[in-house]
C-alpha cells in the first residue's frame, strides 16, 4: 500500500471530490488531504493543485510530483521541491476534448460574427453581416501539444485552413503537412506563420521564450482586422500591447480566458471593452472522474518500475 498526499489551491469541496475519486481508482492505498508531522516519512506520491512552495520539502519518502493540473509552470519554478523527484503534468483526454470545444466556439464565433450580433443586440439592430465559407479563414494553433493537435484537428475537419506552429526546432525548418495542418517549426518560422492568420490561438506552455509572446511585435504580424483568442496562459499576453491593437483596428476581437491576475479585478479594462470577450479561466476544466484515472495509471507504473506518463522536462519547462 502506498500512502498519497493530495494537496494544493483547493477549496473543501473540491478536495473531497478529488480524494473520493482518486480513492476509488486506488483501492488499495491511501489518499490523504491532511498530514501529521510524523507522517512525513510515508509519503510516497503528491498529488497536487498548484501546492504552496515549500509543502514537499518535508516528505523525504517521496518518490513522484502529480500535478492535477495541464500547466506545470508553477511547478516548474518552485524552487524548493524534493531534488530528483520526477513530476508529471495532467493530460487527460476528457481536457483535450473540452479545451478543443472551447477553442472550436471561440473560431466559430469569430468566423461567423457573432460577437458582433452580441452587441447588436444590446442595441436592438438587425443587421446581418456577411457569411465567409470556412475555408477563407485561415487559422493558427500556436502549440502542438495534446490540446492544440485536438483543437488543429477537429477546425481542420470543419473545413478551416489550419496551419501550427511549435517552437522547439526540429531537423528541417521546413513547413510540414501533418494530417492536413501546415506546421511552422522554430523561431524563425514564427513571423511568416503569423503573416497568413486571420485567427490566432494561443495553446503554448508558459515558458521564459513563450512568455510575453502575444505582444505588439506579434500583432503587427498578423494581417490587420486578424483575432486572437488566448486559452493557454495570461502571462503569455502583454495587456497593454493588446490593447493598443485593437483600439487602433489591427486587431478585431479578442477572446482571453486566462489573466495576469485571476480573478480578474472588476476595475480591469479587458470587462468593459467592446473587442474583448472575457471567460473566468474556464475554457478546458480538469474533471476529477477522468484525471483521477490519468493519476491512478502514473501511480500503478510508478510500483511496478515502468516509465512515467507526461513526465516534466525541467530544461524545456513542461
Amino acid at each position: 500500500m502506498m500512502k498519497i498526499y493530495l494537496c494544493g489551491s483547493l477549496d473543501a469541496v473540491a478536495l473531497n471530490e478529488w480524494q473520493r475519486h482518486l480513492q476509488a481508482e486506488m483501492p488499495e492505498d491511501q489518499v490523504l488531504t491532511t498530514l501529521e508531522p510524523e507522517q512525513n516519512a510515508e509519503i510516497s506520491v503528491a498529488v497536487v493543485a498548484n501546492p504552496t512552495p515549500g509543502s514537499l520539502y518535508p516528505l523525504p519518502s517521496l518518490r513522484l510530483i502529480q500535478s492535477l493540473w495541464a500547466g506545470v509552470d508553477r511547478l516548474v519554478a518552485d524552487t524548493t521541491l524534493p531534488p530528483g523527484v520526477p513530476v508529471c503534468r495532467m493530460v487527460d483526454p476528457q481536457m483535450n476534448v473540452a479545451m478543443a470545444e472551447t477553442g472550436q466556439w471561440a473560431v466559430l464565433a469569430l468566423h461567423r460574427g457573432f460577437f458582433g450580433y452580441a452587441r447588436q443586440q444590446a442595441k436592438a439592430q438587425w443587421q446581418p453581416l456577411a457569411q465567409r465559407r470556412a475555408d477563407e479563414l485561415r487559422v493558427l494553433v500556436l502549440g502542438w501539444g495534446q490540446m492544440g493537435r485536438t483543437l488543429g484537428l477537429r477546425l481542420n475537419a470543419m473545413g478551416y485552413r489550419v496551419a501550427a506552429w511549435r517552437s522547439r526546432a526540429a531537423a528541417t525548418a521546413q513547413p510540414q503537412q501533418v494530417d492536413g495542418v501546415e506546421m511552422h517549426i522554430g523561431t524563425e518560422a514564427l513571423g511568416a506563420a503569423l503573416g497568413q492568420a486571420d485567427i490566432l490561438v494561443n495553446l503554448l506552455p508558459l515558458t521564459p521564450s513563450t512568455r510575453g509572446l502575444l505582444n505588439a511585435s506579434c500583432f503587427a504580424a498578423l494581417p490587420r482586422g486578424a483575432s486572437v483568442v488566448n486559452l493557454a496562459r495570461g502571462a503569455h499576453l502583454v495587456e497593454a500591447d493588446l490593447l493598443a491593437a485593437l483600439d487602433a483596428g489591427q486587431l478585431s476581437h479578442a477572446v482571453l480566458d486566462v489573466f495576469n491576475t485571476e480573478p480578474l479585478p472588476a476595475s480591469h479594462p479587458f470587462w468593459q471593452h467592446p473587442a474583448i470577450t472575457v471567460l473566468p479561466h474556464a475554457a478546458a476544466q480538469t474533471d476529477p472522474r477522468s484525471a483521477a484515472a490519468v493519476v491512478a495509471a502514473n501511480v500503478r507504473a510508478l510500483k511496478a518500475g515502468e516509465p512515467l506518463m507526461h513526465q516534466v522536462d525541467f530544461t524545456l519547462g513542461y
